[in-house]
């Protein structure tokens, strides 16, 4: 089994420790009760990731000596999550979910038909909330890298941002359940200028109550495409974590697991 993961502000060179404390030396050394001689792996969240083993543990702090060290690369093609503010209860989840199928980077979009609305403080408090619960998810599935949570974005600036993306060569994608193209059909159809180079994602995911048909309009004026994940209408917060997966096996994005340190086949669950 895969070592559980702990974040630290910098991953020390081999032979070096590295000192758990605070929230992770707590959960280390109190509710996980690490001993001398057992294995933990730690990560900066932004790809640099150690294999080591425990010296010491004292009440809140766990110190290990780094075994093994190495830098892991983001998988390509890049997916970007452009994601609608989910109903309160569920708004985290989505976040967990996308994070643990692997997205790169999670933008929460104020929709027109969002039920949840953020505005003045409470669009700080729903960025860290997501910035929370995607670092939880990033340690449970053992990612060396967190995602990173965009600022909000209303339906003018996502048409904008779409330009952009567009115009550098990114494919963006909106998960439309009356999408005329199939989305393995979008994701794997060649793009002009590529050259067999993996080719940038952006994936937009609407609110419960669907994308209007105004903003449909704007963002595929702005070069997005409509695509159908599949036959069934899934909810806001699960359609992420389904098209990324469907992203791991239709790109490359999936060839490189199990090669990381020591070749440790990636853990599926507990």
């Amino acid at each position: 089994m895969t070592p559980s993961l702990f974040r630290v502000e910098t991953v020390p060179a081999v032979g070096e420790t590295v000192v758990l404390e605070g929230p992770e030396g707590r959960h280390a050394g109190s509710a996980l009760r690490l001993r001398p001689g057992q294995s933990i792996r730690v990560g900066d969240g932004r790809g640099a990731v150690a294999d080591c083993v425990v010296t010491t543990t004292s009440p809140g702090v766990v110190e290990a000596e780094v075994g093994t060290r190495m830098d892991v690369p983001r998988p390509v093609p890049e997916v970007t999550v452009v994601q609608a503010l989910p109903k309160s209860e569920r708004s985290e989840l989505a976040v967990e979910l996308a994070t643990e199928a692997g997205a790169d980077r999670i933008v929460p979009w104020q929709a027109e038909r969002c039920v949840s609305r953020w505005a003045g403080a409470k669009v700080g408090k729903g960025r860290t909330k997501w910035a929370n619960a995607a670092r939880a998810a990033a340690k449970q599935s053992r990612r060396p890298h967190e995602p990173e949570i965009g600022e909000l974005l209303d339906s003018a600036a996502l048409a904008r941002l779409v330009a952009e993306e567009t115009a550098a060569g990114t494919r963006v994608l909106i998960l439309h359940e009356e999408g005329a193209v199939p989305f393995a059909h979008a994701v794997t159809a060649p793009t002009p200028g590529a050259h067999g180079r993996p080719v940038n994602i952006l994936v937009v995911v609407g609110p419960e109550g669907g994308v209007s048909d105004a903003e449909l309009e704007a963002l595929t004026g702005a070069g997005a495409r409509p695509v159908v994940l599949g036959p069934e209408v899934l909810r806001t917060s699960t359609a992420a974590a389904v098209a990324l997966g469907a992203l791991g096996v239709l790109t490359p994005r999936w060839a490189g697991a199990g090669t990381t340190l020591g070749s440790t086949a990636p853990h599926h669950g507990k």
